[in-house]
């Protein structure tokens, strides 16, 4: 099986807020459009990593946007295995033409198919070889409804009576080498004949109601036998081979139903994670094991080889670079580039990787920049959203995180956008804000993110609003759920900003052993409880993240 170009999946963080969602879109769009102006064949695809929020909807809904699909988990899976060449056939398939097919393409295993592709069976050389070994029996042509088509393509007959669809239902095989005298103390109705050119001969089996007569050494058969053939349902066939050959071929025209294996076969979906089959293959003699699809069709046969070059998903991750943050199973995938405005993380590749880290206030500013150097005209709508992500990241250039070169780049998307920035970022945060009708996991985990200051991990979820009684009625819910959200991720503190966007502050809610202590050592303030109100504090990544990473490596 052929290898194909896989897509090149292009995504952000965990809980992805709009920069990630937006700067996923638009760096997929911006390397298509590179690939097409280098007549490239490689695809880009903008992924998710979570659910968006109510801003991102807004967002994309505005700027007419497809949210990304979603994926949860990049570990190598058999869709990403290079399927070994199959040869699937139908359940009345010869023995020999089986053991042809197995021989001269040099397969241990056929894969047995109906019309639509359902697998019925497998039949292997071994299962072959013990249909030869273990035959006695002259009734086996019948007792495996082997088709007259099957018996002129293995004794390479002809046949001059008869119907090619029709079965052997009843009877045995038997060679009439007898004087005919003799003949019909042992020839029985329905038998199958092989016999020569006497006349006689041929003239009793018919007599006998034989079923089928098979004449050797491609002798000539009378008018008068065929005819009489024909009016008692015999069928004819000749054959140029002599009574031994045709004998000992004809067990070869058996259909592979009647030996094939058909219960307990263990195959495997497209979607199943190597991970999870390994152990299967270990425990299990076999050289190859079928695959399927989600509708139950045969795709191809997947063997131990086949997971020695795995086609590993192919990833760019986009306003992250932590493995913490990334989607699930990133340590398998082939990591391709990282554009990223954070802190660098620990996000470990087997080879060099494009590697772009600015510090600037948004993913989206450094992607810009990217279109201006690869002379790439922006469309509105990819215009848009990447104003968005830098509105949202900066909030509205009140962040700290906000530069120069983020309030130049928004200013000049705006435009190729159509909209005004002042009010175009009310409507975003009051959608974003919009939190009556969400439950707490919803908003809790709108902007989450999981950081490592050695030994200690934690997690900080972040809500920006511009209305104040809002974060007011969402505080008491937040704090309740703090500590299922700890247990559920194991870490040890657990922290949410309630960010208000017009008074440029934040209630920092903490959660855990030490992490109020944490909060107060690093910003020199008091705790109400379990709330460390911070004036001035908006920015999870340059004002919060830092000083608490400085004062758990002190402490």
């Amino acid at each position: 099986m052929q290898s194909r170009e896989k897509d090149i999946n292009v995504i952000g963080h965990k809980n992805p807020d709009t920069d990630s969602i937006c700067s996923a879109i638009a760096y997929a769009w911006l390397k298509n459009k590179i690939e097409e102006k280098y007549n490239g064949s490689r695809r880009y695809m903008a992924r998710r990593a979570g659910q968006i929020s109510s801003e991102t909807s807004f967002v994309l809904n505005t700027f007419h946007a497809d949210v990304p699909s979603y994926i949860n988990d990049v570990r190598s899976q058999v869709s990403d295995a290079i399927l070994d060449e199959s040869y699937p056939v139908s359940a009345d398939l010869s023995l020999k033409n089986a053991w042809r097919i197995l021989t001269e393409r040099h397969l241990a295993t056929l894969p047995v198919v109906n019309k639509r592709k359902r697998l019925e069976g497998l039949i292997t050389l071994g299962d072959i070889a013990k249909s030869f070994m273990g035959v006695y029996g002259s009734t086996i042509l019948s007792e495996a409804n082997t088709p007259y088509k099957n018996i002129l393509e293995t004794i390479d007959g002809q046949l001059l009576v008869g119907n090619a669809q029709d079965c052997v239902t009843r009877g045995k095989v038997l060679i009439a080498a007898a004087n005919p005298d003799l003949m019909e103390d042992y020839i029985a109705e329905d038998d199958i004949v092989i016999l020569g050119d006497r006349y006689e001969s041929q003239l009793c089996a018919i007599e006998m109601n034989a079923s089928c007569l098979i004449i050797c050494m491609d002798a000539e058969v009378s008018p008068s036998i065929l005819q009489l053939a024909e009016e008692k349902g015999c069928a004819i066939m000749k054959t140029g081979y002599d009574t031994f050959i045709t004998a000992r071929l004809l067990n070869q025209s058996i259909p592979i139903s009647h030996f094939m294996v058909r219960d307990n076969l263990i195959t495997f979906r497209l979607d199943d994670f190597v991970e999870d089959i390994n152990p299967i293959m270990s425990r299990q003699r076999h050289r190859d094991f079928p695959v399927l699809d989600n509708k139950d069709r045969f795709i191809g046969m997947l063997s131990r080889h086949s997971l020695i070059d795995m086609d590993k998903k192919k990833m760019i991750l986009v306003d992250h670079n932590e493995k913490s943050q990334a989607v699930d199973g990133i340590s398998e995938a082939e990591l391709l580039e990282i554009i990223d405005h954070h802190k660098l993380g620990h996000v470990e590749t087997l080879q060099p990787v494009n590697f772009r880290n600015q510090p600037v206030g948004c993913t989206s500013t450094i992607i810009y920049r990217m279109y201006l150097e690869n002379q790439i005209q922006i469309p509105p709508e990819i215009a848009g959203l990447m104003c968005s992500a830098i509105i949202s990241d900066t909030l509205l250039f009140r962040s700290p995180t906000c530069t120069p070169l983020d309030r130049q780049a928004a200013t000049d998307l705006a435009k190729l956008a159509g909209i005004d920035m002042e009010s175009y970022a009310k409507d975003m945060f009051n959608a974003g804000s919009d939190l009556k009708h969400k439950s707490p996991e919803e908003i809790f985990y709108q902007d989450f993110k999981k950081f490592t200051a050695g030994t200690i991990t934690f997690g900080v979820g972040q809500i920006t609003s511009m209305n104040q009684d809002e974060l007011n009625d969402i505080k008491q819910r937040m704090t309740d759920y703090m500590e299922l959200a700890k247990a559920h991720h194991e870490v040890d503190m657990i922290y949410f900003m309630l960010t208000n966007i017009l008074e440029e502050s934040t209630e920092l809610l903490c959660y855990g052993p030490g992490a109020v202590e944490n909060a107060q050592h690093a910003f020199g303030k008091e705790a109400d409880g379990a709330v460390v109100n911070l004036p001035g504090v908006v920015s999870r990544k340059k004002q919060l993240i830092p000083k608490l990473m400085e004062e758990l490596q002190q402490s």
